[in-house]
C-alpha cells in the first residue's frame, strides 16, 4: 500500500496514461455548443484507490498539497452547519474562471447554483434562498420520513459505533436523469465504518478530472473523516475512546483529463528520482 501521496497521485497517472482512452463527451461541466476547447477527455473508467488517511490537517496540507487557502476554506464551509447557496469560497475556486477559457459561471443562475456541498450536507433545512441561511420552518421530507444531515450521522455513529449504515449521500433523487438538464454532483457519497478505534471511508464518485480536483477531493474527504473522527472523540459523544482516520477507498467512476493534457499527463506519471 502506497502510503506517500506523491507516489499514490503518479500510480495513478501512469495507470491513466497507460489504460486510459480517448473520450468525446461532447460537453464539459454541462455546457454544450458553446465553443468549448475541451470536449474530448481520455479516461480511465472504474478506478479504485486506497489511501492511509493522515491524522491531522497539517499533515493532510503538506501530504495531499491542496489548493490552498481555498481547500480548507471550502471544507470549512462544507461542514458548517449552513446550508448555503452560493457561500462565499466559490469565488476564489482556482478554476470558477478557468484560465484556458472554460468557466462555471452560467451555473449560477438567478444567484445559486444547481446544489453545493452544504446543501448535501446539510438538507433538512435548504432553501431556494441565494444565501441558503434563511431556514425552513419545517425539514424536507423523503417519502416517508424527515432528512437527515451530518450530524444525524454523527449520532449514529456515537450511538451505534459498529453500525454499517453511516452514509452520507450526495448524489439526491433530483439529480437522476439530469431531468433538470443543469449541473449534477460529481460526489455520490460517503461511507463510514469505524473498526478498532480506526474511521474507514469508502468515497464514490462518478467524475473526476485529474489535474483541478483529484488531490483536492482527497484533501476534502480526508479532512470530512478527520472532521467525524474528532466529533466522534468528544467527551460527550458516548463512544468513549479516541477514533483515528483509517483508510480511505476512492471509487472513481470516470477519471480523466482533457486530451490536451496527455503530454503533461505522460510526465506526471513518471515514476519519482530514487
Amino acid at each position: 500500500m502506497t502510503t506517500d501521496f506523491e507516489a499514490l497521485r503518479r500510480a495513478v497517472a501512469a495507470d491513466l496514461y497507460i489504460e486510459g482512452s480517448e473520450v468525446e463527451v461532447g460537453e464539459w461541466q454541462s455546457l454544450r455548443g458553446q465553443g468549448t476547447p475541451m470536449e474530448t477527455t481520455y479516461e480511465l473508467i472504474q478506478k479504485s484507490i486506497r489511501y492511509p488517511m493522515p491524522s491531522g490537517m497539517v499533515e493532510a496540507q503538506q501530504d495531499i498539497e491542496p489548493n490552498l487557502p481555498w481547500a480548507e476554506d471550502h471544507f470549512q464551509e462544507r461542514v458548517s452547519g449552513y446550508p448555503l447557496n452560493p457561500g462565499m469560497t466559490y469565488e476564489y475556486w482556482p478554476w470558477y474562471k478557468a484560465k484556458d477559457g472554460v468557466g462555471v459561471e452560467e451555473h449560477k443562475a438567478g444567484g445559486r447554483f444547481s446544489h453545493t456541498y452544504m446543501e448535501r450536507y446539510w438538507p433538512k433545512h435548504a432553501t431556494e434562498e441565494a444565501t441558503g441561511i434563511t431556514r425552513r420552518r419545517y425539514p424536507h421530507r423523503g417519502i416517508r420520513y424527515d432528512y437527515g444531515d451530518l450530524q444525524d450521522l454523527v449520532s449514529l455513529l456515537s450511538k451505534s459505533p459498529y453500525t454499517r449504515q453511516a452514509y452520507l449521500p450526495v448524489w439526491f433523487p433530483e439529480d437522476t436523469g439530469a431531468v433538470h438538464g443543469e449541473r449534477v454532483p460529481c460526489s455520490l457519497g460517503y461511507h463510514f465504518l469505524l473498526r478498532n478505534g480506526l474511521l474507514h471511508c469508502e468515497y464514490s464518485i462518478r467524475s473526476c478530472d485529474f489535474f483541478r480536483h483529484f488531490h483536492n477531493d482527497v484533501y476534502l474527504t480526508v479532512r470530512l473523516v478527520q472532521w467525524v473522527a474528532e466529533k466522534l472523540s468528544m467527551k460527550d459523544a458516548g463512544i468513549g475512546y479516541r477514533v483515528e482516520p483509517g483508510t480511505l477507498k476512492m471509487n472513481i467512476g470516470s477519471l480523466h483529463v482533457f486530451s490536451a493534457e496527455l503530454r503533461r499527463l505522460e510526465k506526471e506519471s513518471r515514476p519519482l528520482p530514487v
